[in-house]
């Protein structure tokens, strides 16, 4: 595929089609001021807004840098072909009817497989999408009204939806955006692609995605490695779950690691930000626009009211920032600055004596970037102006001011309502540097977004791409933990006999367990008898199970906790790894973590540690720790096992895993393998 250049910077555009959507295209152009020509084509059209018409694309004067094409998909095809042939340097896909529609329609993959082909070396852009917006060389080819204007730096936007890349043009929070692309389909060019051609920009800050489908793990992978070595954060948030996430729902794992929880995973191992709403995607990007990524999400707060100190310090628990305490040098200037009316804390409330008084506010806000937090927020909320005068505010922008002017800290103003933080404001504090957020909560997220970024990537082996099957077999328990065992995996003692070869077990370790073999939910089905001392025991559970075959097992005691291991192949995501409180609390605690594969001893370790149980795990008032290497090991076996059975292993469950204080045992498995 040819370059990206000619596409997103071009000097020339093509719009091939009529009707509104190519009078949007030509009017978007001129309103941003793009200096290239433009050539609407039409077979009957004479001119469009006085610029000529011109029958076909042979009638051109010279090859288009970039098209847009507004036709039906058919014709669409028939288009991108005879521009490629030409020799263009890209085009814009406006038409759907292609693989997105191949749910209602059976032609939708074979048409874009036809429009692949037909663009040989062309890049486009989409099938399915509005375009893009380039506001730093006002180049624009997108079909409807936007709200940027023309910047010198700014971050950049990629979305796969068209109308969530138009709401977010609009917003009112003086965050210069430098580009505005959608993806659609991604047939040629991926999400990826773009990305990685705006973040090549050096007049681009940082980087928003939304984000649908992920398409190949591993091109974000390299994608995050190239953001990370020059220094730019991504932000992103990711919608929708799989049908194959939703389909494999055969255990606990399944559910626990659907393709929300891959996502999740896999952002963190590449130390890209995932919010969860645009307002936060939004103050993210600000802070990453203003300060870049953060070393940490520690804060200290300023208000001047008691409620909001209050309030950001039990949001800031549930976002889960640290409000560290004040330092001596910190103190002592708050206090020359306040005197003695003020309960010196963070957060603070410097109440209201000092308002108006823009040297001395100026004074007690440089005193607090003094700490050891990564961020100084200042909750302000700016009258409206249609109602009330705000000059009585402008002691807090002189303030602030005189603060930043003091310390190279990170400093960030935050309203408490998003109507509250005024656009004026914003554009004045952003051209020193300062982010001016909106909403508590967001601020908080942002700063813990952030954070994450500036962690970097967690761990940089290529990662292990499934593939999906749409059929399946499970293993039994006993040829499940026979598989796991080969790769390193510590299982106990077990013989797979029928009723009449219970008697010939005289040697076998007792206590035993006994299991029904052929039953998908054993214990619900009184299919396990435990703590049987004696063959006569055995033989009788045995008869009271009603079944064929069984599994018997050496019983194991002495646990200090029962864990959950489980793999599930996401063909969004790769092979996703789960670790959880296991046996029965498995779905009582709902407690879990999820990575994805391949992981190092040290990520297993550090996962472990930010379960719920993890007290339990490390030996909880007074009772014995488990054997934490052991308990690692059985993770390694497990992902020995899927690398071993790459190519078809679908599921790997062993739940639980008995943890004791000198070893970590498979008391059951799950194996299910593609056919």
């Amino acid at each position: 595929m040819a370059g990206l250049d000619r596409l997103f910077r071009p000097k020339s555009v093509a719009v091939i089609g009529g009707g509104y959507w190519a009078r949007s295209i030509i009017e978007q152009c001129r309103k941003i001021g793009f200096q290239g020509a433009i050539y609407p084509i039409h077979p009957k059209a004479t001119d469009v807004d006085g610029i000529p018409v011109y029958r076909t694309l042979a009638d051109l004067p010279e090859t288009p840098d970039a098209a847009f094409i507004c036709v039906n998909r058919n014709a669409t095809i028939d288009v991108v072909r005879e521009l490629s042939q030409m020799g263009a340097g890209g085009a814009v896909c406006f038409a759907s009817g292609f693989l997105e529609s191949q749910a209602e329609t059976q032609d939708g993959a074979s048409l874009q497989a036809e429009l692949v082909s037909a663009a040989g070396d062309m890049p486009i852009v989409g099938p399915n999408c509005y375009g893009f917006v380039n506001y730093l060389d006002q180049a624009c080819l997108w079909p409807d009204q936007h709200g940027g204007i023309p910047v010198d730096s700014g971050v950049a936007i990629i979305t796969q939806s068209s109308n969530i890349a138009i709401n977010l043009s609009m917003h009112t929070r003086a965050l210069p955006i430098a580009y505005l692309m959608t993806a659609g389909n991604q047939a040629k060019v991926s999400m990826a692609d773009l990305a990685r051609f705006v973040l090549a920009d050096p007049r681009v800050t940082a980087l928003g995605l939304h984000i649908e489908g992920l398409g190949d793990p591993n091109e974000f992978l390299q994608l995050a490695q190239e953001a990370h070595a020059i220094g730019k954060g991504i932000v992103a948030i990711k919608v929708g779950v799989s049908d194959q996430a939703q389909a494999a729902t055969i255990s606990h794992t399944a559910s626990l690691a659907g393709s929300a929880a891959g996502a999740s995973a896999l952002f963190e191992r590449l130390g890209v930000a995932q919010v969860q709403d645009l307002t936060t995607f939004m103050d993210t990007l600000m802070v990453l626009h203003h300060v870049g990524p953060l070393n940490g999400d520690t804060v200290a707060t300023i208000s001047c009211s008691g409620g909001e100190a209050s309030l950001m310090a039990d949001l800031g628990q549930a976002v889960g920032v640290e409000f560290p305490d004040l330092i001596p040098n910190q103190r002592d200037s708050l206090r020359d600055a306040l005197g003695d009316k003020v309960a010196l804390a963070n957060p603070l409330d410097y109440h209201t004596y000092i308002w108006g008084d823009g040297a001395a506010m100026g004074k007690c806000y440089a005193a607090m970037m003094l700490g050891d937090q990564d961020a100084t927020i200042l909750v302000v909320d700016f009258p409206r102006a249609d109602r009330c005068s705000q000059s009585a505010w402008d002691c807090v922008i002189e303030a602030v001011e005189y603060a930043h002017a003091q310390s190279d800290r990170v400093l960030i103003l935050a309203a408490s309502l998003a109507e509250n933080m005024p656009e004026h404001v914003a554009e004045r504090l952003g051209a020193l540097g300062i982010p001016c957020l909106n909403g508590l909560r967001e601020s908080l997220e942002a700063v813990k977004a952030a954070a994450a970024i500036g962690q970097g990537i967690q761990n940089d082996q290529p990662l292990w791409i499934s593939s999906p099957s749409e059929t399946s077999v499970t293993l039994s328990e006993a040829e499940a933990k026979a598989a796991l065992s080969h790769s390193g995996l510590t299982v106990p003692a077990a013989r797979v006999v029928s009723l009449d070869d219970i008697d010939n077990q005289g040697d076998f370790p007792f206590p035993a367990v006994l299991k029904a073999q052929g039953l998908a939910h054993k214990s619900d089905e009184g299919g396990v008898a435990l703590n049987l001392t004696s063959l006569d025991a055995v033989k009788s559970a045995a008869q009271n199970m009603g079944r064929d075959s069984f599994l018997m097992e050496q019983m194991i005691t002495g646990a200090v906790c029962e864990i959950l291991i489980g793999v599930v192949a996401d063909p969004a995501h790769g092979f996703v790894l789960t670790l959880a409180a296991g046996g029965v609390m498995t779905e009582i605690l709902k407690d879990s973590t999820t990575l994805v594969l391949p992981v190092t001893s040290q990520d297993v370790t550090e996962a472990f540690q930010r379960l719920k149980i993890a007290p339990i795990l490390n030996g909880y008032r007074g009772q014995p720790a488990v054997d934490m290497a052991a308990l690692v090991d059985a993770v390694m076996s497990v992902q020995s096992y899927v690398q071993q059975n790459m190519n078809d292993v679908l599921e790997v469950e062993i739940n639980p895993v008995i943890a004791t204080p000198n070893t970590a045992i498979a008391v059951d498995a799950l194996i299910r393998r593609a056919t």
